[in-house]
């Protein structure tokens, strides 16, 4: 007898440990999507500016050009306000770059260099829409040391609705998985506080106050909140800091200061929705009659 006695409340311990394990799992695994989709919407414009810069302006020169021309003419291009970046291509480098792509050498066909000396002008995202293309356009053909102007307008044009349309089905997913996040989060919770009901109910009996029930079960869901928000943060600060350079061109090394409010808002959202889910949970069992406990 004595042997079933102190087995019972080490079953029951150890019942209660895996309950915890498992619902700081679940809610770690939740947290850490969330916050991987806030990281996603906090960089959503920093990625579509990425894409839009990578596409510039190719300006050809004309021939015979002096060092000093093509020097004042990268001055004045760096100290535009749409000039995010300038590279100057003479016409052996273009050449070469040229046989490159082709697998070939066309010059030894041809006999003599065909290209011309150009500059690869890369343009802010803000200055990437149609309208102030064709105006920046205009502008580096009055240049005189331009003698053509080439860009991918096309392309741009399909970038630049495709970004829109892009930014509002990303607002949408975001608003439906944001949703199941949360509901994830509260049926974990749910569960965890179903399995105690009895236990809820018991108190009541005895002539426990409804907050006197109230105060463990709302401090456990709170540890529950941050302990499973911390791990999730521990993981995505690590996968950062892991693909920080995978992730260069997404997320500049001086703007993973955004991962500080991300890491923030994680564990301010575990601990609200599981010390919400919590208080509704525990009042529902505390309102019902011993006989519906069992449905």
């Amino acid at each position: 007898m004595d042997r079933i006695k102190t087995s019972k409340p080490k079953r029951l311990k150890k019942r209660i440990f895996r309950s915890w394990i498992t619902s700081t799992v679940s809610i770690s695994l939740v947290l850490l999507m969330l916050g991987a989709l806030l990281l996603v919407l906090v960089n959503a414009g920093k990625l579509s500016d990425y894409v839009r810069e990578q596409i510039g302006f190719t300006l050809v020169l004309n021939e015979n050009l002096k060092e000093a021309d093509i020097n004042r003419l990268e001055k004045v291009l760096a100290a535009s306000d749409y000039v995010k970046s300038t590279r100057y291509i003479d016409k052996e480098m273009a050449a070469q770059e040229l046989t490159r792509d082709l697998g070939e050498d066309f010059m030894g066909f041809l006999g003599y260099n065909p290209l011309f000396a150009s500059m690869d002008v890369k343009l802010f995202a803000s200055y990437t829409n149609t309208d102030s293309l064709m105006i920046i356009e205009r502008e580096f053909l009055e240049y005189p040391q331009v003698k053509e102007v080439y860009y991918q307008k096309d392309l741009l044009g399909v970038i630049n609705d495709n970004v829109k349309k892009i930014s509002l089905f990303l607002l949408i997913i975001s608003v439906l998985t944001g949703f199941i996040f949360i509901s994830l989060i509260n049926n974990t919770i749910r569960l965890s506080i179903y399995s105690e009901r009895f236990t809820i109910n018991t108190m009541q009996l005895v002539g426990a106050a409804r907050s006197f029930i109230l105060k463990p079960f709302l401090i456990r869901a709170m540890s529950l909140g941050i302990t499973g928000a911390l791990i999730a943060n521990v993981v995505l600060a690590a996968s950062m800091y892991t693909f920080r350079k995978e992730m260069e061109g997404i997320i500049d090394p001086a703007g993973f200061w955004v991962l500080g409010p991300v890491l923030l808002i994680v564990i301010l959202i575990g601990v609200l929705i599981s010390f919400a889910s919590t208080w509704f949970a525990v009042n529902k069992f505390l309102k019902m009659k011993f006989d519906e406990l069992f449905y």
